[in-house]
């Protein structure tokens, strides 16, 4: 069962509260990352989350028609085939999806996964992101009470992003400074409108001080311990207790103080792109540079095909790659939980 069922998916997210854990959910954006992501869990002995972001998902579509629900179908279809070679469970979830893209990304991927289920097959995707951070708090609860129904109906878990998370993801870019802190009465405004699991399960992506990219330690100010203010205040008000299951976005640079903080107070998913990335360009780079005449046909030669082969290059991405994600599962404590 390499791709999770909605109910094993719902087993995972438990377990991970229940442990004081994270998955780290792992951007991808080819089928050479994708196995990059599936052989770091698999090495690890770590079950976990795929990802397609907005930007992802339009590059993965081609550069042709740079169509985002045709990118994100073809790599799900094809995580479904090659995930079966590997001995962990996964699930496919979409990352950060604005406004303006809903239209063009995550309602067609819930209405493809209405049918599949209607049909008496599991759903494409486990789960999807609405980012509505740009909006104000009553538009955002808003737009996530009609997804999460769309999301209940398709069997899929939605993640929503009520507050902003500070720096750029995918063309969505918001300011580091005060307002990178969700209140408790914004944690209390979602749970009335989302409800606490009575009308669809949700992730839900509060923000401590969270920024995307890369930053370097002292230049952004986390705060982990508010996510259990927020989770106290809810329980205060509704009486269940830990109601929500946060994520983690903006984590690169993060310490490992701060990510066992986040463990602590509830956190079930963590993403990383920025350093997954670099872990799998890095030894392109260092390749291209150290076979500079081979990669490249200088002064009229002939260069060398063992050199520029992207098999060549591209096996030493995927182990980079997967040594980052290996790591994210020890940093994150999901390393040899895996679900027998």
């Amino acid at each position: 069962m390499p791709i999770a069922t909605p109910e094993v998916y719902n087993e995972m997210l438990d377990r991970a509260k229940a442990g004081k854990f994270a998955y780290p959910a792992i951007n991808v954006t080819s089928s050479q990352t994708l196995n990059a992501a599936l052989r770091g869990f698999a090495e690890a002995e770590s079950d976990g989350i795929i990802q397609i972001s907005t930007g992802g998902a339009e590059f993965l579509g081609g550069q042709y028609s740079k169509d985002m629900v045709t990118g994100a179908v073809a790599l799900a279809e094809y995580a479904h085939i090659i995930a079966e070679k590997y001995p962990v469970t996964v699930a496919l979830h979409t990352d950060h999806c604005p406004k303006d893209k809903l239209d063009g990304y995550v309602r067609p991927l819930l209405a493809i996964s209405q049918e599949r289920v209607k049909a008496g097959q599991n759903p494409l995707f486990q789960s999807h992101m609405w980012d509505g951070s740009a909006e104000t708090l009553a538009d955002n609860l808003a737009i996530a009470q009609e997804l999460l129904e769309l999301a209940r109906t398709a069997k899929i878990i939605l993640e929503v992003e009520i507050t902003p998370t500070g720096g750029e993801e995918d063309g969505v870019s918001h300011e580091i400074n005060d307002s990178l802190y969700t209140t408790v009465d914004d944690a209390i405004r979602t749970a009335e409108a989302l409800g606490l699991g009575d009308k669809g399960r949700y992730l839900l992506a509060a923000s401590f001080g969270n920024v995307h990219g890369v930053y370097k330690p002292g230049n952004v100010v986390l705060r982990p311990e508010l996510l259990k203010e927020l989770s106290d205040g809810v329980a205060a008000k509704f009486g269940k207790p830990s109601p929500f299951d946060f994520v983690f976005h903006g984590g690169s640079g993060s310490s490992e103080q701060e990510i066992v903080t986040a463990l602590e107070n509830g956190v079930v998913k963590m993403n990383i792109d920025t350093d997954t990335q670099y872990a799998f360009t890095r030894p392109v780079a260092d390749h291209m540079f150290k076979n500079y005449d081979g990669v490249l046909k200088v002064d009229g030669e002939v260069g060398s095909k063992k050199t520029y082969d992207p098999r060549t290059w591209g096996k030493l991405a995927e182990a980079s790659m997967a040594r980052r994600v290996v790591e994210a599962t020890q940093n994150l404590r999901s390393a040899g939980t895996k679900i027998k």
